[in-house]
């Protein structure tokens, strides 16, 4: 049986504006209705390098770990070769553009899988130009390519998530908590601040009014000392940040300097392998709630058990908890593999975006609180995955523990941010 794994939620990325102009006209994508035959190559593309290359080092090794536990486990495709093609944004929409080039129309890759905080650079030329090549990537990037209907090769493996959409999720999950006043902080990026206003009108719409928002932080910023001010004077005593941990960080630490005590602080970042590595960053998020989309580790199931093990059979893994980046290696790779089979092993290229577009049954094997019907665009809210479910694991010492009133909990669209 084929298993699946987990990803994180709302992962919000360092830059999320849209570029026009993403990629000059070629006549020659590099793979025009390729088939694939006894190899197949798989390009990955992510961050090896620039700023944002240290929190990407385990893409690579989530996808080995993955294709290698496929292969063990005798899968349907099992006897084709996969070989494994690094593409390199250098942090940037540029770099991604240069590099998703690269990969099509010189590696020749079968299909490409982004984990990329900059794929928005390319993601008109991934839809127009490379059009006959498969994209099984992670949509945290927040480019407008994943909601482009036109673009029929470009598939998430984090769900259809239109970040202005309004789910009552998090409205019962603060209601089960008593919360009587909201607050949320977020970056000045599309995806971001729109996380955040969805999330507070999730509240509204709860009965739960807002007393502090603050949509328009710089990325990165951690002089919080006007915000926690701002949080401490509302009154409010719950909180979501789809900010990075050190943000998050520096406010939840200037509100416990302050005696504010809060029912609920909510991080959109952080849960993983490589927070638990970091002692400042124990300490600092002790008692906040980090949010994934599906399945933590810590339930304990089998598809959780197999991934761990994977990663620490195939890829050296240190710990049972995979990283963010081993997770989004991890999670394309499987997203191909599905596709792949649904397209009897050896189709090609334009049977796996035709097989793969019509599939409404991948849900990580049951770690998605529902299916990812990939004919849908849109159909999953702001801070939401697949189900517009939730999981919560509140830090607990040097342990991440599930909060049974979100494991998961799922909710219904209601709207859109007013």
């Amino acid at each position: 049986m084929r298993r699946t794994n987990q990803v994180l939620a709302g992962v919000m990325c360092a830059a999320m504006l849209a570029v026009s102009g993403c990629g000059g006209d070629s006549d020659d994508s590099g793979s025009d209705d390729s088939s694939a035959g006894g190899t197949v190559k798989l390009g990955y593309l992510t961050s090896l390098s620039g700023a944002a290359s240290a929190g990407f080092t385990g893409v690579e090794d989530g996808a080995k770990a993955r294709l290698e536990a496929y292969k063990a486990d005798g899968g349907k495709c099992a006897s084709t070769t996969f070989d494994m093609v690094m593409g390199d944004d250098a942090s940037s929409p540029q770099g991604a553009l240069t590099a998703t080039q690269k990969l099509v129309q010189q590696d020749k890759v079968f299909a490409v899988l982004p984990a990329s905080s900059f794929f928005f650079g390319a993601g008109q030329f991934a839809g127009t130009t490379a059009s006959t090549t498969p994209f099984m990537g992670a949509s945290f990037d927040g480019g407008p390519q994943w909601l482009n209907e036109d673009y029929k090769n470009l598939f998430t493996a984090t769900g259809s998530v239109d970040f202005p959409k309004v789910a009552d999720t998090y409205g019962k999950y603060w209601t089960s908590l008593g919360a009587t006043k909201a607050a949320a902080v977020s970056f000045d990026t599309a995806s971001s601040s729109s996380a955040a206003l969805s999330v507070l009108q999730s509240a509204e719409e709860a009965g739960i009014p807002t007393g502090y928002s603050n949509v328009k932080v710089p990325f990165g910023s951690t002089d919080v000392g006007p915000i926690v001010l701002g949080i401490q004077q509302s009154g409010a005593d719950v909180l979501y940040l789809p900010t990075t941990p050190d943000t998050a960080f520096a406010i939840i630490g200037g509100l416990k300097q302050a005696g504010v005590e809060l029912k609920s602080v909510l991080l959109a970042t952080g849960y993983g392998a490589d927070l638990l590595k970091s002692e400042p960053a124990v300490q600092a998020g002790q008692g906040a709630g980090f949010l994934t989309v599906s399945a933590p580790t810590e339930l304990g199931g089998e598809a959780e058990t197999y991934q761990s093990d994977s990663l620490i059979k195939y890829a050296d893994a240190t710990s049972p908890i995979p990283s963010f980046s081993q997770q989004m290696g991890w999670l394309t790779t499987d997203l191909f593999l599905h596709g792949f089979e649904l397209a009897d092993c050896k189709a090609s290229q334009a049977d796996v975006i035709s097989q793969l577009r019509g599939s409404s049954d991948w849900d990580a094997n049951g770690l998605f609180g529902g299916p990812t019907d990939f004919s849908s665009y849109g159909d999953i809210a702001g801070g939401n995955g697949p189900g517009n479910c939730i999981y919560v694991s509140i830090l607990e010492g040097s342990k991440f523990t599930p909060d049974p009133a979100a494991a998961p909990l799922c909710g219904e669209l209601t709207g859109q941010v007013d």
